[in-house]
């Protein structure tokens, strides 16, 4: 059975524990509300260390004014029998106290590469998303740190980070994990009703489209964008934010497509914002 704990002191004495052990240690960071995506990324860790934390925290600083930070599914009952399931070795559940300070003076400006994307409408986001797992990897100290690649910029800037401040851990990223229609699995998908599910399939379609042309070596970026646009036209709840194909490198917008690029999307259906994406590597 799993353990929960929902104290620093608590997670770094287990941790030194498993390190007297000679034990590695994963780290999976969440906002809970677990599905078989998360699922995915606990077994990755688990099958590459001796021991995994899963970190459950709804974390406020990545939230903008009039997001869903209140609304945000919570369920740690159902997160701990998820975790079980996936042989996680301990939870880290702390409180808003707990991990911040009521006077904290500390923050990170993660510049250019979260500017793109999902930066443009959710400015603070991935300063918020810094934050926290940069405090995550100083509090467990994991050898290896997991990823999904539907947050594919997140994953992205997560690297830059680790990078750029010479932290120590690596840093994986583990494949989307899709229902059987082709939408990747998300939390903010209990938020669609049965209309607006059916409609949130036209995401899949239309990267698909986008990515069998890349496949068959179209490589100006500007066809490849209006394929995926019309794909989501043929849609009516779908309204797009953005669809872009950027450098991995540089999270910027590219032209032509060379080496290997993010082709990334954000669409709302209904009230819901949804975003998916995928790698292409030019040869």
């Amino acid at each position: 059975m799993v353990e929960l704990v929902e104290t620093i002191t608590e997670v770094r004495d287990q941790v030194a524990q498993w390190r007297n052990e000679g034990l590695t240690v994963g780290l999976v960071p969440t906002m809970g509300y677990l599905h078989e995506g998360h699922q995915s990324l606990i077994r990755q860790a688990a099958q590459d260390n001796d021991r995994v934390v899963v970190s459950v925290f709804v974390n406020p600083t990545q939230f903008g004014v009039g997001e869903d930070l209140e609304s945000y599914p919570r369920d740690i009952a159902h997160d701990k029998t998820a975790c079980d399931q996936a042989g996680a070795s301990l939870i880290f559940h702390p409180a808003v106290d707990e991990m911040y300070y009521p006077d904290r003076s500390t923050t990170i400006h993660m510049a250019d590469i979260s500017e793109e994307l999902c930066g443009k409408s959710r400015p603070i986001h991935f300063n918020g998303v810094c934050l926290v797992v940069n405090k995550l990897f100083n509090i467990v100290q994991p050898d290896r740190a997991y990823f999904g690649q539907k947050d594919a910029q997140q994953l992205l800037v997560i690297r830059r980070m680790v990078r750029d401040l010479n932290i120590n851990v690596e840093v994986i990223g583990c494949p989307i994990v899709r229902e059987k229609d082709g939408l990747a699995k998300s939390s903010r998908n209990t938020y669609l009703n049965s209309e607006e599910r059916k409609a949130a399939t036209v995401l899949y379609r239309a990267l698909s489209a986008g990515k069998h042309l890349c496949e068959a070596g179209e490589r100006n970026t500007r066809v490849v964008r209006a394929c995926i646009a019309e794909v989501l036209s043929e849609e009516p709840l779908a309204d797009p934010e953005y669809i872009e194909i950027v450098s991995t490198d540089t999270v910027k917008p590219v032209e032509r497509i060379e080496g290997e690029v993010l082709c990334a999307l954000a669409v709302r259906i209904g009230k819901t914002r949804l975003i998916d994406n995928f790698f292409f590597m030019a040869k």
